[in-house]
C-alpha cells in the first residue's frame, strides 16, 4: 500500500508541478497513447521519450543513494521466479497491458474535457494507486518503461534481461488506450 500510494502521490505532485509546462509527460507509455491519438507530434514524443528515459536512469540513481545500493528498494519489475507469484511471462506482459491501458485511457479521458482539469492530477494519481494496489503482486507494477529501464540499467542481471517486456507491453497497453479513444469514446461524443 505505501509503494502504491508513493507512486500515485508521485503524479499528483508531478502534475499539479509541471502539467502547465509539459502536460507532465514522465511515461513514455502515455506519450506514445498521446502520439496514436493525435495529441502529439513525432518530434516532440522523441524528445519526450529521452528525457523520460535519461529521467528514469537519474531517479534510479538517486534512489539508489537514498537506499545504499542498488541491492534493494529499486522497484524493479519481473516475472517468473523475478516476481512475487511467480507470475508466468505471457500473464505478466497480459498483466502490464491491461494495467497501462486502463491508465492511459483515463489519461485521454480527463486530459480531454476542460471541466476535468482542476481535478486530473488527482484522478490520474489516485487511478495510479489502484493500478499499482493490483500490479505488484504480479509484476512490481510497470506501467512506465522509463520507470522500469532506469532501475533495471543499475541492478543488471535478470531485471535488465526482463526489462525488454516492461518496455513494450506498456506501449502496447498506450496504444490500445489511444485507438478505443480516439475511435469509440470520442467517437460517441460527437
Amino acid at each position: 500500500m505505501l509503494i502504491a500510494f508513493a507512486f500515485g502521490l508521485s503524479i499528483v505532485a508531478m502534475a499539479y508541478s509541471i502539467g502547465n509546462v509539459s502536460g507532465c509527460h514522465i511515461n513514455p507509455a502515455v506519450s506514445f497513447g498521446m502520439l496514436v491519438a493525435g495529441k502529439m507530434e513525432v518530434k516532440d514524443f522523441i524528445g519526450y521519450v529521452i528525457a523520460q528515459f535519461l529521467g528514469g536512469i537519474v531517479g534510479a540513481g538517486i534512489l539508489s543513494v537514498f537506499m545504499g545500493g542498488t541491492e534493494s528498494g529499486l522497484g524493479i519489475n519481473g516475472f517468473g521466479e523475478a516476481s512475487a507469484l511467480g507470475t508466468s511471462m505471457g500473464v505478466a506482459f497480459l498483466v502490464e497491458v491491461v494495467l497501462t491501458f486502463v491508465f492511459v485511457l483515463l489519461i485521454l479521458g480527463v486530459t480531454s474535457k476542460a471541466e476535468f482539469s482542476n481535478v486530473a492530477g488527482l484522478m490520474i494519481g489516485l487511478t495510479l494507486v489502484l493500478i499499482h494496489i493490483l500490479g505488484i503482486p504480479f509484476t512490481g507494477t510497470s506501467v512506465n518503461p522509463a520507470r522500469s529501464f532506469g532501475p533495471a540499467l543499475l541492478v543488471g542481471g535478470t531485471a535488465l534481461r526482463q526489462v525488454w517486456l516492461f518496455i513494450v507491453a506498456p506501449l502496447v497497453g498506450g496504444a490500445v488506450a489511444a485507438i478505443v479513444h480516439k475511435y469509440v469514446l470520442a467517437a460517441e461524443e460527437k
